[in-house]
């Protein structure tokens, strides 16, 4: 039985797409430093980067035990592992931008945590930097365009409609387990580098 009635699908639709231009508008607004930050804030916040990690990691773990169930056919399961990768998503997210809003930007490489990148830092980074750089790119991009994606295998799978559902969890599944992984390399690799 469906947890949600299958309501008007063009609304469901348009609020997607409104909360995901929502979304991306702050965390871009917050990156480019245009609302200013107070100039104190709780200690906390700097530990923030490394909940966001350990949230992604978890995700990555139930999104594989959700395909695992599905495959054994034991749905009851595969929504609860589903509904709880979703809802600690949505904890990273109210985490990610916050701590975007409050810590300070950091510089892959900036060794001696100043957050200016000498000529010796980057020459100490110049091999990995690239690869570092796609990682967090296709990161950044993939999360932006599988927002909608998981939304709508949300509203899908609890509707009961598992034709849409399994098409378009065909491409959300593995964009969203790449966007958790990734997101926790990002953090492996960036977190040295941190000055605070």
């Amino acid at each position: 039985m469906a947890l949600l009635t299958v309501t008007n699908e063009k609304a469901i639709k348009n609020a997607t797409y409104i909360t995901t231009i929502a979304i991306c508008a702050v965390v871009t607004l917050l990156n480019q430093k245009v609302i200013p930050r107070p100039d104190s804030f709780p200690a906390f916040i700097y530990k923030l980067p490394a909940l966001n990690a350990i949230l992604n990691g978890a995700c990555s773990i139930l999104l594989v035990f959700s395909l695992a169930a599905i495959k054994k056919r034991n749905i009851p399961l595969h929504k609860k592992l589903n509904l709880t990768a979703f809802i600690l998503s949505s904890v990273f997210l109210v985490s990610y931008v916050t701590a975007h809003y409050f810590v300070p930007d950091t510089k892959y490489g900036d060794v001696d945590h100043d957050g200016i990148m000498s000529a010796a830092e980057s020459a100490m980074v110049a091999g990995i930097k690239p690869l570092y750089v796609i990682i967090l790119l296709s990161h950044v991009f993939l999360a932006i365009v599988v927002l909608p994606m998981v939304l709508l295998s949300f509203y899908y799978g609890l509707t009961d409609q598992r034709e849409k559902h399994k098409k378009l969890t065909r491409f959300s599944y593995p964009i969203w387990l790449y966007v958790t992984v990734t997101g926790v390399v990002v953090y492996l690799m960036i977190s040295p580098y941190y000055n605070y």
